[in-house]
């Protein structure tokens, strides 16, 4: 018999099921964006993508498992594991394109005339595949061994049961708290963090040195050039702090309940955390739709040519506001 869901699951699952229809559509928004406009082909954008895709996962793959762990089947341990950890693996994804954004920002601006022949498309696509094999390493640790099998079967032999263990299928169940937060948190994802903040603070401060130099005649483009990427990499450092924001309380919460059990922990303040972190991968279209014009443009293009049938102008790929590469 399948369990009863309570209104208070039914309201978790209308929310959830809300991010999933805004993610979903959102990010393969971006994702077509960058196919039919030519001016978001550089290194930067496909990194865009490759986050896009993750957040489209999580909508479509990571949200539905999500809704299944809260009603909380019956299911054999490994089973369990498995639902649990496609989370993991796009976390890490969309950390790891993060940082390869913030990178690739900053090589814009410290070796602008260089730029091009260090960052290559060969080179973004190897930098785009090691990041997703990575990430597929770190969020399947858990299935290598690092999780609490031997915690249940104690509690499952204990019961004079044989066989694999069969459990109500919940996160903390399956996941060890040690990996969450020795090999999770603060090995894979509080260090990137902390590095990206100080990429963006060394982006600032050398465009702003360019900015402040003294503008002659023959400065204008180099001016224009660097006031362009001012405004990219404030947009992608919103994107940067909007991770962090929705991720950090619940790897907060992970900490306390590995250092202080006995701590009480509200619910709410648990399904609030799981919200933010969904959520967030709803957000990133809405940043790009507001602060960065290519996407803007592209974003409106396509409404108009497959939404509404009103073909739109032609997009002009070198749009004077933030062409990276004048």
């Amino acid at each position: 018999m399948p369990p009863s869901i309570s209104a208070f699951q039914a309201a978790y699952i209308g929310i959830e099921v809300l991010i999933a229809l805004v993610s979903v559509p959102g990010n393969v928004l971006v994702i077509w964006a960058v196919k039919v406009n030519q001016a978001l082909r550089d290194a930067t954008f496909c990194f865009i993508v490759s986050l896009a895709v993750a957040d489209v996962a999580v909508g479509a793959l990571v949200i539905p498992l999500a809704i299944l762990i809260n009603i909380g089947p019956q299911t054999y341990f490994h089973t369990c594991l498995m639902v649990a950890c496609p989370v993991l693996i796009l976390t890490q994804s969309s950390i790891l394109a993060l940082l390869a954004i913030a990178v690739d920002r900053y090589l814009r601006v410290k070796i602008p005339l260089r730029y091009k022949m260090v960052v290559t498309p060969r080179r973004a696509a190897v930098a785009i595949a090691g990041c997703w094999i990575l990430s597929f390493v770190v969020g399947l640790t858990p299935m290598f061994g690092w999780n609490n099998l031997s915690a249940v079967e104690r509690a499952w032999e204990a019961n004079g049961s044989v066989g694999e263990p069969v459990i109500k299928c919940e996160f903390e169940k399956v996941i060890s708290m040690e990996y969450m937060v020795y090999f999770n948190f603060f090995v894979w994802v509080l260090p990137p963090l902390l590095l990206m903040v100080l990429i963006y603070l060394e982006v600032f401060y050398l465009i702003r040195k360019q900015l402040n130099k003294k503008v002659s005649a023959s400065s204008g483009d180099p001016q224009k050039y660097y006031g362009k990427e001012l405004k990219i990499a404030k947009s992608l450092a919103l994107i940067l702090f909007l991770f962090a924001l929705s991720w950090l309380p619940l790897h907060i919460l992970n900490c306390i309940t590995l250092f202080c059990p006995s701590c009480h922990k509200p619910s709410i303040l648990t399904y609030i955390a799981i919200f933010l972190t969904h959520g967030n991968s709803a957000m990133n279209p809405i940043v790009y739709a507001f602060r960065i014009q290519k996407f803007r443009v592209t974003f409106l293009k396509i409404w108009n040519d497959h939404f509404r049938c009103q073909p739109a102008p032609t997009i002009d790929e070198d749009l004077p506001e933030e062409r990276p590469d004048d």
